[in-house]
């Protein structure tokens, strides 16, 4: 199973819709998406693979209100913080925004991930 096989599963396991990149326009909220960001690239002198992968991981939650998004957000970092199938750590706090164009609000935060390859 890849890293984000492991993401997506950790993720689900708080909110039934969640995507890879982006969601539909009419998708149901609230939602999540993410995408990988970059992430360390692990080279082995013998020239073999690393039993290991790393991705730096934007999580975004979508929602119908600022409350909402944020209180999802912070369950999904306690879910991927305690997680036994990767090793996630934030890289900063929550931050709100909010879609005009789409009258939605968004709280989105990094993760440094680690998993068995």
């Amino acid at each position: 199973m890849t890293l984000e096989e492991k993401l997506f599963a950790e993720l689900v396991a708080v909110c039934s819709r969640v995507f890879p990149d982006f969601a539909s326009t009419g998708t149901e909220r609230p939602y999540v998406t993410f995408q990988q960001i970059g992430g360390q690239s692990i080279a082995c002198l013998d020239n073999t693979l690393p039993s290991k992968e790393n991705a730096d991981m934007q999580i975004n939650v979508w929602a119908d209100s600022r409350k909402q998004a944020k209180t999802l957000i912070l369950a999904i970092e306690a879910r991927l913080t305690g997680a036994t199938t990767i090793q996630a750590s934030p890289q900063g706090a929550a931050v709100s925004d909010f879609d005009a164009d789409m009258a939605r609000y968004c709280s989105r935060q990094d993760f440094n991930i680690w998993a068995d390859r």
